[in-house]
């Protein structure tokens, strides 16, 4: 299947660091684009960053310098390393595979590029 489940969010004061995780399920994926997108309380969604199978790495403006996206094919796991984080980071986060290898520009990256999958979401909060 193509089914996703993401974890590490949570709330952190500026300056802060996370590191979020998405499980998945579907060895198919693991040759697949895999990327982060967020979705801030009354904004569009927004790419984050993709990896191409567990190869080169993209990452939206926003976020470069400060975010690691990386693949663990063995532990079947997506992680997203966010350093240095902001209150313009605060967001729901989630996950997608997209079919094939390739992954768009983050920063032009759209939900229709990402067909194979989404998990859920979860929330990140900068904050104090």
């Amino acid at each position: 299947q193509g089914q996703l489940a993401e974890s590490g969010g949570g709330s952190v004061q500026p300056g802060g660091s996370l590191r979020l995780s998405c499980e998945y399920f579907d060895d198919i994926n693991n040759g697949r684009c895999m990327g982060w997108f967020r979705q801030a309380l009354g904004r569009k969604l927004e790419g984050v960053a993709g990896v191409e199978g567990d190869g080169p790495r993209k990452y939206a403006r926003a976020v470069k310098g400060r975010f690691t996206i990386s693949k663990d094919i063995a532990k079947r796991t997506l992680y997203l390393q966010m350093n240095n984080l902001t209150s313009d980071d605060t967001a729901m986060y989630y996950c997608a595979v997209r079919r094939g290898v390739r992954c768009p520009d983050p920063d032009a990256a759209e939900k229709s590029d990402f067909i194979a999958a989404w998990g859920q979401g979860t929330q990140v909060t900068v904050s104090g």
